[in-house]
């Protein structure tokens, strides 16, 4: 029960982290690549709008091929365009048309499609996610509403241009760390896995499969199992770790992802 509360308790302080670290930090590779502004694509939807001129605007999805057609001026290349940049398109086409002398174009995205992020897993909202700005992975993951009690303390990050995975650790996103929070891209996904587990039998008042809680020792093992039955002793734990021999367990040993623990009777 203590130790529960000590993982809600480090869980809300690093939310409470995350949130101020990505409302006051601004990193200067972030800085370079600062927003100009959402890259139009395939399939996006948008509202172009010609102020005092109702017919001339339009509400669209891009087509396949990136282009929309426009009343008057015809086919216009909007995909690879931000919307300032496809707006001055606009203009000077109805300028060069002779339609408008001096016509102010806005353009506003519908829908975001051509540029998206999937986070999956653990986390208190999975979905596809629109690139509507530069995105780090922390602000991704607090957009989803950050990382269940039952997610591990890493992330999966696969991009989508040449499906490497990278392993992030949460602890160095909240942290504020640039080098270790990149910039997603679109394609990218994010998966937060169950929490590793390890497994606790024996001489224990509550026998069974537990989280692996970050620096944790085999004396918060047992805290968290319930602690040793009367017949039991917390010097007789004999640690089973795949790959490596059986062999007894300190009490400030660290516990490892399918570590089995078992406490043996103890001797009168």
């Amino acid at each position: 029960m203590v130790i529960s509360l000590m993982h809600r308790i480090r869980t809300l302080l690093l939310v409470v982290l995350a949130v101020v670290s990505a409302a006051v930090c601004v990193p200067a590779s972030a800085a370079e690549a600062a927003d100009h502004g959402y890259v139009l694509g395939a399939n996006d939807t948008i509202q172009i709008q010609v102020y005092g001129q109702p017919d001339a605007g339009i509400t669209t999805r891009i087509k396949p091929d990136g282009t929309v057609v426009m009343p008057l001026i015809g086919v216009i290349q909007a995909a690879g365009a931000t919307t300032v940049q496809l707006a001055d398109t606009i203009t000077k086409k109805f300028v060069a048309g002779g339609f408008f002398k001096n016509p102010v174009v806005n353009i506003e995205i519908g829908g975001y499609v051509s540029k998206t992020v999937n986070v999956a897993g653990k986390v208190t909202t999975p979905g596809v996610y629109p690139l509507d700005k530069t995105y780090r992975a922390l602000e991704m993951l607090l957009k989803a509403g950050w990382i269940k009690d039952a997610g591990a303390n890493y992330v999966y990050l696969r991009r989508g241009s040449d499906f490497k995975e990278v392993q992030l650790d949460t602890e160095a996103l909240v942290r504020g760390a640039p080098d270790k929070d990149p910039i997603l891209e679109p394609g990218d996904t994010l998966f937060v896995p169950d929490a590793d587990t390890f497994y606790i039998y024996g001489q224990v008042n509550k026998p069974g499969t537990y989280p692996v809680l970050r620096d944790m020792t085999l004396r918060q093992a047992l805290a968290l199992s319930g602690g040793v039955t009367a017949a039991g002793s917390d010097r007789k734990v004999t640690l089973h770790r795949p790959g490596v021999k059986d062999s007894d367990a300190e009490l400030d040993q660290l516990i490892k992802r399918n570590d089995v623990l078992i406490v043996k009777e103890r001797l009168f």
